[in-house]
């Protein structure tokens, strides 16, 4: 655990460290990438790296474990890493590229901070660095060697077997494996990383979810392609809308994510916005596959139906369990809406929360934030409300949220 003396240095220089960890660690990315650009190709996504998104997860995170250290330096916050040490085990990163990072980190920190960073900050601070790496690597073996798959190599080839189209941006592919083997265990809410090459050769990976309940056979993901309004356009996203039919082979990895339906007979609240439905129909799926008689209500934000993905799978799968139930809000909502179908934003207030439910969230942050902070207002203990974050976890750069 934290030395008391490193504790006392990173208390007093968390707050300095902490203001400048926006240039560090941008100082950072551009020289690793510069002198390792291969760790573009297939290990960093390239559009989270110039839409800022890793650069701010990378800090919030550091920053959020530091801090815990500092308050409590003799428990080391192995939970704050357990969502990272997932997202790392589905790109197959190893445990040598640790040491990697550390030096041009620690390098950046020293440039940008300059004679502040004394040889007793340095200390302190390295020791921060090799505890969270350290719980890192002891995470990432052990979910590598809870999937089957060796350190660094969670890949496996696919083919697509169905396309079919949910909206007019989003697409859904069923895939077997292509080598004919069996389908290895997954749980229900857990995603896979797609690996694909570029036009220029460079591969390219993001995270899916899996959208349909874990199949002994098959696995299905669903994209929703990403325009380039405000942020970078979406690589993967719109390269396999353009291009994928059934018959092309994709990469896959191993099925990862702690965000995973719970074993319990608790309410279920499953509270999802746009694409964030994706793991909520998975869950959906296999409760129904189980024949489960929980209590599980489906709240669902969208632009229009004609936006909402798995818009009539949600409804059949709600149709097969007894105690489920389902609300859908919509921004343009069509007077002849069948269901229980409402207009405008959604609003938590206007349907029951249970005290005892188990909430799962997922869509934009802004929209998981304040889902989040209603149904804590409700009476559901924050250790009953889970996320799950579509790209680098943003959450942790306000850990007061």
């Amino acid at each position: 655990m934290l030395s008391i003396e490193s504790a006392s240095v990173i208390r007093a220089t968390l707050p300095p460290v902490g203001g400048a960890l926006d240039a560090i660690t941008t100082r950072f990315y551009a020289k690793m990438f510069a002198e390792h650009p291969e760790l573009l190709d297939g290990l960093f996504n390239r559009g989270n790296q110039a839409a800022g998104t890793q650069r701010r997860a990378l800090a919030g995170s550091l920053a959020a474990f530091a801090g815990a250290l500092a308050a409590d330096p003799g428990a080391r916050p192995d939970a704050l890493l357990a969502r990272i040490a997932h997202k790392h085990a589905a790109v197959g990163v190893t445990e040598e590229q640790y040491a990697l990072v550390h030096t041009y980190l620690f390098a950046a920190i020293a440039e940008v901070l300059g004679d502040a960073v004394t040889p007793e900050v340095a200390a302190a601070w390295d020791e921060v660095y090799w505890l969270m790496a350290g719980a890192l690597i002891a995470q990432e073996a052990r979910l590598y060697l809870e999937a089957h798959v060796r350190p660094g190599h969670p890949w496996r080839r696919w083919t697509v077997v169905e396309r079919r189209e949910e909206t007019a941006d989003t697409v859904s592919f069923l895939l077997r494996p292509a080598d004919g083997g069996p389908v290895p265990a997954a749980r229900a809410g857990q995603y896979v990383s797609v690996r694909v090459p570029m036009p220029d050769g460079v591969r390219q990976l993001r995270q899916y979810s899996l959208s349909s309940a874990p199949d002994a056979g098959t696995r299905r993901i669903t994209v929703k392609r990403v325009h380039g309004r405000h942020a970078p356009e979406g690589e993967v996203s719109n390269l396999l809308h353009r291009t994928i039919r059934p018959g092309d082979e994709l990469t896959l990895s191993a099925p990862f994510g702690d965000v995973v339906l719970d074993g319990t007979d608790r309410p279920l609240l499953l509270v999802s916005a746009g694409i964030g439905c994706t793991p909520m129909v998975g869950m959906l799926g296999h409760l129904a596959a189980t024949g489960s008689r929980r209590p599980v209500t489906v709240l669902h934000a969208d632009r229009s139906p004609a936006d909402h993905a798995l818009r009539d799978e949600t409804r059949r799968l709600v149709s097969l369990l007894p105690r489920a139930r389902a609300v859908q809000w919509y921004e343009r909502c069509p007077a002849d809406a069948a269901g229980d179908v409402r207009g405008g934003l959604m609003d938590l207030d206007a349907v029951e929360v249970p005290s005892d439910a188990v909430v799962y969230l997922c869509g934009p942050l802004p929209f998981m934030r304040a889902a989040r902070a209603r149904v804590l207002e409700r009476g559901v203990p924050a250790s009953r409300v889970h996320y799950e974050m579509f790209g680098p976890d943003l959450w942790p750069a306000d850990v007061t949220a």
